[in-house]
This record gives structure tokens, sequence and C-alpha cells, in this order.
């Protein structure tokens, strides 16, 4: 598996210089790491998360933690791949009816940022399907998720998702 994250991670054309920081500081992370996908073998450790678009724009949610609009995310579970975790993580957070997008996991931005708990997160963000649902998070979860608009996300999100913000609404035609 780490293998294969290695080469989709080398594998993209960075959006922007922080992508493309992020992508060489995650090859080297990576190399150290011995159990990469483990949150409780290091701090620094791989994280994965959703991009999920549609006609209403984007999903984000405010992190319970840190406070800041990001897309869903988290953790990696022991036996799971990391496009796995990203799907699971969006119904967890959004009860969104998330699935990827397309035949296979298509991995759209590489992001390395400080996470809680004095954690390093080398985040790899998967392109997400959730039709045009609306959220409905458990309990549990931060109340606070919406499809936004391109212009409300790039207003509201963390300023480190500035370029995968603009690259997706390019993308998709907005």
């Amino acid at each position: 598996m780490v293998q294969r994250v290695l080469a989709d991670v080398a594998a993209r054309d960075p959006v922007d210089e922080r992508e493309r920081q992020s992508i060489e500081r995650f090859v080297a992370e990576v190399a150290r790491l011995e159990h990469p996908f483990d949150e409780h073998a290091d701090p620094v450790h791989i994280t994965a998360s959703s991009v999920i678009v549609g006609p209403r724009g984007i999903v984000l949610h405010r992190h319970k933690a840190l406070g800041i609009w990001v897309q869903p995310g988290g953790h990696i579970d022991p036996g799971e791949t990391p496009w796995e975790a990203a799907v699971r993580e969006t119904i967890e957070e959004t009860g969104l009816p998330a699935r990827l997008a397309g035949d296979e996991p298509q991995l759209v931005h590489v992001d390395v940022h400080p996470g809680p708990r004095g954690h390093t997160h080398l985040d790899l963000r998967y392109l997400v399907d959730a039709d045009d649902a609306d959220p409905v998070p458990p309990p549990e979860e931060s109340q606070d998720v919406a499809w936004l608009d391109w212009d409300e996300a790039l207003a509201v999100a963390e300023p480190g998702m500035a370029g995968l913000l603009r690259a997706m609404a390019a993308r998709f035609g907005h």
C-alpha cells in the first residue's frame, strides 16, 4: 500500500507551491516512517480526506478541535486504504451517502499540515461523490457542515486550501 500511495503522490501535478512543498515533505516523511498509516506510531502520519463537489459547490465542515473550515477526513483505521478512510470519515462526519467518484480512487490533492495533539498530518485528498444530499451529521460530530458555493468556500476555508479550491472550481466549470 505504501508504494501505491507514493506512486500516486509522485504522479500529482501540484496545483500551487504549497502542494509542491507538501508532496516533497510527504515523500521524505514516508521514507523514514516504519508505520506511516498508524496515528499511534509517530506524531507524523498519513491521513485521508474527501473533496466532495457537485452542482451546489463543495462540502466543508468546521473542524471540532481546530475550529477551521476544511474538508471531511481523518485517520486511517488498520487494514483500511486511504481512499476507504476518506469515504468512511465523510459518512461519519457529514451523514452524506459518500462513495468514490469514478471506478478508481482519484487523488486530487496532497497537503501536509498540523493536526490536533501536536500531530502532523500527511493528508491525501480524494474526490468523493455524495449526490446532492443535505448533510446530516450525527450529534457527536460538528454540526457546521454545508454545501458552499466556490466563493463562499474560499472566504471561509482554512487559507491553505485556496489552491485546491481554485483548482476544483476550474475543473468543475465554476
